[in-house]
């Protein structure tokens, strides 16, 4: 099958003067020209077409795209790249239908959006220190979760997380012991919460993973400053981090 340089112009979206620039450039020369002299285009150079396409869409200068096609010695791992990055806009996009969706949601119910709610999403603030921590996977599967919530489910979510915490911060300024049955037990409930995150070990039943994770997060809100904030003051977050780690040695 073959198309015209009319044809394929059409099709793509562009003007016949745009691929014969292209083929001055040398991007893209036509398959063969008749005796009539007409441009004629077969799937090999249309394919050629929709990654040339792609790359300028991206903000590429002619140079650029020609630089990536002289180093791509295979076609289809060309696609395959077209493919990925596709899907990677399709998940971006995706993401700002549910955000903005959420935001009609609350003003319909006459409530103001929240924008940690609405666009930070369930861990984007800590992107890097999640990915570094338990990897890609973790990171991206948990998000995709938060973002799929309604406003209505997200908000009770949250809710959650705060009256946990707030258990937290009254067992703290009680006094009583990590080892106390008050704060192993708000540690399994904590541990509860965190198997809800579908990606983490604890949701995936992760044994050993669990109790690295479950450990490393009593850590980190004992060495940062933001979590010694949300459990009152340093002293806060030292309790719950013992107590959680007492609980993945016993209890886990």
């Amino acid at each position: 099958m073959e198309w015209t340089i009319q044809e394929l112009a059409v099709r793509a979206g562009i003007t016949s003067r745009t691929l014969r620039h292209y083929d001055r450039f040398g991007l893209l020369a036509p398959s063969r020209v008749g005796a009539n002299g007409y441009r004629y285009y077969d799937a090999t150079a249309v394919a050629r077409l929709q990654r040339i396409l792609f790359m300028r869409r991206l903000g590429l200068g002619l140079p650029a795209i020609a630089e990536v096609l002289a180093d791509e010695v295979d076609t289809c791992a060309g696609l395959r790249a077209h493919i990925a990055e596709l899907e990677a806009e399709r998940d971006r996009i995706e993401r700002q239908i549910r955000s903005v969706r959420q935001t009609v949601e609350a003003l319909e119910a006459g409530a103001e959006p929240r924008m940690d709610v609405m666009l930070a999403g369930f861990n984007d603030h800590y992107k890097d220190e999640v990915i570094s921590r338990w990897g890609e996977r973790v990171f991206q599967v948990s998000n995709d979760w938060w973002h799929g919530k309604t406003l209505d489910q997200q908000l009770a979510w949250k809710q959650a997380a705060e009256d946990l915490v707030a258990a937290w911060v009254a067992a703290a300024r009680a006094g009583v012991s990590p080892m106390s049955e008050r704060a192993q037990s708000l540690a399994a409930r904590h541990v509860r919460w965190l198997s809800q995150i579908p990606g983490t070990p604890t949701a995936e039943g992760d044994r050993e993973c669990s109790i690295e994770m479950v450990q490393g997060l009593g850590d980190m809100y004992v060495d940062d400053p933001r979590f010694a904030g949300m459990y009152d003051d340093a002293a806060g977050a030292t309790f719950v981090r013992d107590a959680l780690q007492a609980y993945a040695r016993t209890r886990m």
